[in-house]
Order: C-alpha cells, then sequence, then structure tokens
C-alpha cells in the first residue's frame, strides 16, 4: 500500500509586504513626470513655435491630472488611467514632440515597474523571494 502524497509546504507571505512599496514607487515617478512635463513648457516655448492658450492648458492639465493621481493609486483603477496619460502625452507628437517623448520615456518607466510587480507576486506565491526563505531557515530549525 503506498503513502498518500504529502500535502506541500504552505508558502509564507514574507514579513514585510514588497507590493506596499509600489504605490510609493509610482507615485513619486508620477511627480517627477508633472514637473517634468511642466517644466518642458518654458523650454518649447522658446525653442518651439511658441505655445498656443489651447496646448498650454492642455499640457498643464495633463500635470495636474498627474498630481492628483498619486493621491489615488490606492485604487484598481488609478494605474490604467495613469497609462492612459502617458498614450494621452504621446499623442501630442504632432503638436508638441518634446512632450512626447516624455510620454515615451514615462510610458516605458510604468511599463517596467508592472512587470517588476509582477515578477515580484509570482515569487511571492512561489515562496522563492529571500525575505521567505530566511522565514523558512528559521522555522525548520
Amino acid at each position: 500500500m503506498s503513502e498518500p502524497a504529502a500535502n506541500p509546504p504552505a508558502v509564507n507571505p514574507p514579513p514585510k509586504d514588497p507590493m506596499k512599496g509600489f504605490r510609493g514607487v509610482l507615485s513619486g515617478t508620477l511627480i517627477m513626470e508633472a514637473i517634468t512635463v511642466a517644466l518642458a513648457l518654458p523650454v518649447i516655448n522658446k525653442l518651439g513655435s511658441g505655445i498656443t492658450s489651447a496646448t498650454g492648458w492642455t499640457v498643464i492639465g495633463i500635470a495636474v491630472a498627474l498630481i492628483v493621481l498619486c493621491g489615488l493609486l490606492k485604487h484598481v483603477w488609478a494605474v490604467p488611467v495613469v497609462l492612459v496619460l502617458q498614450v494621452a502625452l504621446i499623442a501630442m507628437v504632432f503638436v508638441l514632440p518634446a512632450i512626447a517623448i516624455i510620454g515615451v520615456l514615462f510610458l516605458a518607466a510604468f511599463l517596467w515597474f508592472l512587470y517588476l510587480r509582477r515578477e515580484v507576486a509570482r515569487r511571492m506565491a512561489a515562496g522563492t523571494l529571500p525575505s521567505q526563505q530566511v522565514q523558512q531557515q528559521q522555522q525548520q530549525r
């Protein structure tokens, strides 16, 4: 008679939740982007063909929206809205190419952050985070 298969050991959560820092990283990046977008306006005015009031208010509106989103990152819908704002910046390529470049750079950063978050979540579920390994070794003693 064969012995029943042992249940796999339960994966212990890490002592400190690594996902809590993700909102802080996104928030700091949004603030940096808002500052970069706002500081691009004088440069575009001096080096480009000037800024009309429509483009100026649009860019300032996006910068303010980026700042407001910092406080709303706890909601599930906030990250997709951040990505939509990046696409809005990129869509300004024909009016303000410098703003579109900022949008491309920050979109790449946000996509990288989302990849890292998914990878940490995967490793946490598998129990392979270094903090989980230390915890498992202490339990075996």
